[in-house]
């Protein structure tokens, strides 16, 4: 399974790279600037998966998916195809503002941390796309970067858990917070609770899976202005 997985995210990264040369070529021929990024930090249960899509979709951004982010951060042959997407002049703006960040934020990077930063930092100097977990709110600029947190009570998220017992997705939830947050402390200094860290907070208790995207839009407009 995991080598099936694997060969899905080296043929993800393949498409995304022709993507982001053809996207490249056409901002030349435009002299166009590189878009911006939405990033989106959510609890599990929340539906978050689903509005990242549907954000994805209505904007026409690319959507990198945390698990294949993850997955190529953790590949040397695949982390390398991506960072090294970028012509001269982004790659020094990128690792400028990565050099930036461990200095302010005082994180000794491990290779994996490495390998994450700059697969996320080159996504973002592409631009346009919306980034599911990994942390990539804490490692993009705040400047190009709309911040997004989706958040909800527990019985809801419990009810939204695919688990068979509502005990089972009790543990899941609770197991599943836990290695986020430890994820977000280890590697960032930070906590991910924090509203602070986001521009827009939403609360599924009352919005729909298309008001949230909804919102997003509408906040993420007014921000761009």
């Amino acid at each position: 399974m995991r080598g099936k997985s694997m060969r899905s995210a080296e043929s993800l990264v393949e498409e995304q790279l022709g993507k982001w040369r053809l996207a490249g070529t056409e901002r030349k021929k435009e002299k166009a600037k590189v878009g911006p990024v939405i990033t989106v930090s959510r609890e599990s249960g929340c539906g978050g998966t689903k509005i990242v899509q549907k954000l994805a979709k209505e904007l026409g951004f690319d959507l990198m998916g945390g698990k294949i982010i993850q997955m190529v951060a953790e590949s040397v042959e695949m982390s390398e195809k991506v960072i090294c997407s970028l012509d001269e002049k982004e790659v020094t703006k990128r690792d400028d503002w990565l050099n930036s960040l461990f200095e302010t934020r005082h994180l000794w990077p491990d290779q994996y941390l490495h390998h994450l930063t700059k697969v996320i930092g080159t996504i973002g100097r592409h631009g346009n796309a919306v980034i599911l977990g990994r942390g990539a709110n804490y490692i993009l600029p705040q400047e190009s970067t709309f911040r997004v947190r989706i958040i909800g009570p527990f019985d809801l998220r419990i009810k939204n858990a695919t688990r068979t017992t509502e005990d089972e997705a009790r543990r899941y939830l609770i197991k599943v917070d836990a290695d986020r947050e430890a994820f977000i402390r280890k590697y960032f200094n930070a906590d991910v609770k924090d509203p602070a860290h986001y521009d827009l907070v939403i609360n599924m208790r009352v919005v729909s899976i298309d008001g949230a995207v909804k919102a997003v839009i509408a906040a993420f407009n007014s921000w761009k202005r």
